[in-house]
């Protein structure tokens, strides 16, 4: 039996796909914002003193981390059958990857200077002082273009989100391909999509690194 590549198929499905990669940008843009914020909130309580502090934000972070995304996706989608499910997608697509920037950032965060530390010392800076003025600027730089690939990462993971019902790109790809038995058409176009949106932010990211001297 012999395939006819359908073109007109893609074209048709185009607009669909489109209406689904605004869901798939809204989810990766939030979702990166709050694994940023949240995984520099865990990587400086893991620096706490006290370890009643550091032993729980460590092991929730290695249970997240070794759990994986679709996993966590239905458990949370299962408990908070109440929300919206592209929220919960947001909020678990964020946990997720805030578990590995947290990494990321400590990482950032000891690659400062010991020297940078007792110069504020010396100053007698206060610690908020410390980390919002020299800590922080230096480690974020440090970070930034890993923090860029994981956006990249999260990007082609949003596929997962289907799996709670939200209808991104992919979904509708699928949607479409059941109803007009394009399966091949709708998933390339789908798959083109993607390239065409991440490969300039990849290129993006690699300048990024050269000019930062990574």
């Amino acid at each position: 039996m012999n395939y006819t590549w359908d073109w007109g198929a893609m074209r048709q499905a185009l607009p669909l796909l489109l209406t689904g990669f605004e869901t798939t940008l809204l989810a990766t843009v939030l979702g990166i914002l709050v694994a940023a914020v949240l995984g520099l909130v865990v990587a400086m309580l893991g620096r706490a003193p006290t370890r009643l502090v550091t032993i729980p934000v460590r092991a929730v972070t290695e249970f997240v981390r070794s759990t994986p995304l679709l996993v966590q996706l239905v458990g949370a989608y299962a408990v908070f059958n109440t929300v919206r499910p592209l929220t919960i997608g947001i909020a678990v697509l964020g946990i997720h990857y805030a578990s590995y920037l947290s990494e990321v950032y400590r990482a950032g965060i000891d690659a400062v200077p010991r020297g940078q530390w007792e110069a504020c010392r010396a100053l007698s800076l206060s610690p908020r002082r410390t980390w919002q003025a020299v800590i922080l600027p230096q480690a974020v730089r440090n970070v930034l273009p890993a923090l860029g690939n994981y956006g990249i990462s999260m990007f082609k993971e949003t596929p997962f989100l289907a799996v709670i019902t939200v209808t991104e790109m992919v979904a509708q790809a699928r949607e479409y391909g059941a109803n007009h038995f394009v399966y091949a058409e709708t998933f390339t176009l789908a798959g083109l999509i993607f390239l065409v949106a991440s490969y300039p932010t990849s290129l993006l990211m690699r300048k990024l690194e050269k000019r930062l001297g990574h």
